[in-house]
């Protein structure tokens, strides 16, 4: 792979009306940033889970703030490897016109990586796989093929993205957001069929980037920028390099934020999160510094701010040595497993912490449980439902489904995902509130 193939602003939906303009104030890339953050899909994220139950007394991440964040770190990461290579050969603007871009392709494809994400967090994934596999669900494996139930049993946030980003919903227009080839690119961490993904032995193929629905798509978008695919059948393609660094930004905030986050809640104390982020710092003034704060909220955030800043140049760095590898698509580690030591082994230890103290918080598995139930709860009414309206009750129900994701086809396989196009876009508060309704638990105001 090579960077002048791999950067492109042709956009999604619109190739034949593409004519950049190099007079205009905002790149073809920025334009990307500002149609996302203007999205209807990217406000819901306020109102979605990121680890912790919203809303609250005491102010925590949801998946809008956290985009936001990983938006900022992804710009950074991006303009430090392209101030490198600038560094390296001063005409590499004339030779790669794009290459400045970096930052913002990186920033952009980061606001969108958590679209696809359900109400509830990861459980909300797991419910919609539950309800095929082991619910409800599971008499419709025979109405569909192969590779369309591996789809449904494996519901993937990453892939449900792609379909948000290129499908041309009812009266949203074909190109819908229409964003640079680039950018969609780089927002697939794993750029291949659901029969494919779960293979760990491969960092591109450890879950699934695209549904069956959107794989010509993503096909028609990996040979434009000239990815190098793996196998055809099932198709696997190796990721656009700028996907490490989007997946740095990720696992750089969520990891330290969470820590955050955690001591805001009491789950863990000042000096636990003190003794973790210290091995971060790089910066023997810290201890002093801290002693002249009183506030532990304040200390923390300098911590968090000098620690991100830390895993920031390291990820940077590692990206521009392992260029060569990562282009060829031989780089099968992210950047965080990458980074030097002892930066890697602090963030190992954060990791397994994270997992033994705060993921399996009280109330954070009560909302992993509830999400089970309100997920589970709400396809189990809709998709036979919409599958066989033949009922006042149903038709009713039906009804209740946003004209845009409605379909005509009468396929099995594109009406199960009208509900799940529905179901997956809720936020948190509106899927209990109309879980609630529907099964007679509250009843609606009337104005």
């Amino acid at each position: 792979m090579n960077w002048e193939k791999l950067l492109s602003a042709k956009r999604w939906g619109s190739e034949d009306k593409y004519n950049a303009d190099p007079a205009e104030a905002r790149s073809e890339f920025q334009r990307d940033y500002d149609r996302l953050i203007f999205s209807s899909p990217f406000r819901r994220l306020q109102n979605k889970t990121q680890v912790f139950p919203l809303p609250g007394s005491v102010f925590v991440h949801n998946r809008l703030t956290h985009s936001l964040e990983v938006a900022s770190v992804g710009k950074s990461l991006g303009r430090i490897f392209y101030n490198k290579l600038r560094q390296d050969d001063l005409n590499v603007d004339e030779k790669l016109p794009l290459i400045s871009e970096i930052g913002n392709i990186v920033s952009a494809a980061c606001l969108a990586h958590d679209l696809g994400n359900p109400a509830f967090g990861h459980s909300g994934e797991a419910a919609i796989s539950h309800y095929f596999t082991d619910d409800a669900g599971l008499k419709y494996k025979k109405e569909v093929t192969e590779a369309q139930w591996a789809d449904l049993i494996n519901f993937e946030g990453n892939a449900n993205a792609f379909r948000i980003l290129t499908h041309p919903y009812a009266g949203k227009g074909y190109g819908s957001f229409a964003l640079t080839y680039s950018t969609l690119a780089a927002i697939a961490k794993y750029p291949c069929e659901s029969l494919a993904g779960h293979d760990k032995s491969k960092i591109f193929t450890k879950k699934y980037g695209f549904f069956q629905s959107e794989q010509k798509g993503f096909q028609r978008i990996a040979n434009e920028l000239e990815l190098a695919q793996v196998s055809d059948s099932p198709l696997v393609f190796k990721r656009h390099p700028l996907v490490y660094l989007v997946e740095a930004a990720d696992d750089i905030c969520y990891n330290i934020i969470d820590l955050e986050d955690a001591h805001r809640l009491k789950i863990l104390s000042y000096h636990d999160v003190e003794r973790l982020l210290l091995q971060l710092c790089n910066d023997p003034r810290m201890p002093a510094r801290l002693a002249d704060i009183d506030d532990d909220d304040a200390k923390i955030s300098l911590l968090r701010a000098k620690s991100i800043n830390t895993l920031i140049g390291a990820c940077s760095e590692l990206f521009y040595q392992k260029q060569k590898t990562i282009l060829d698509g031989d780089f099968n580690k992210s950047l965080i497993d990458g980074i030097p030591e002892p930066f890697c082994s602090a963030m190992k230890e954060i990791a397994d912490i994270s997992r033994r103290r705060i993921y399996n918080y009280s109330s954070v598995v009560q909302i992993e449980v509830a999400g089970y139930k309100v997920m589970g709860g709400l396809l189990e009414e809709f998709v036979p439902a919409y599958l066989n309206n033949n009922s006042h009750y149903t038709r009713k129900l039906v009804d209740l489904i946003p004209k845009q994701f409605i379909t005509s086809s009468t396929d099995p396989y594109q009406r199960i995902q009208t509900v799940l196009d529905f179901v997956s876009g809720m936020t948190d508060l509106y899927a209990v509130e109309l879980f609630r309704k529907i099964k007679g638990i509250s009843f609606p105001s009337i104005s």
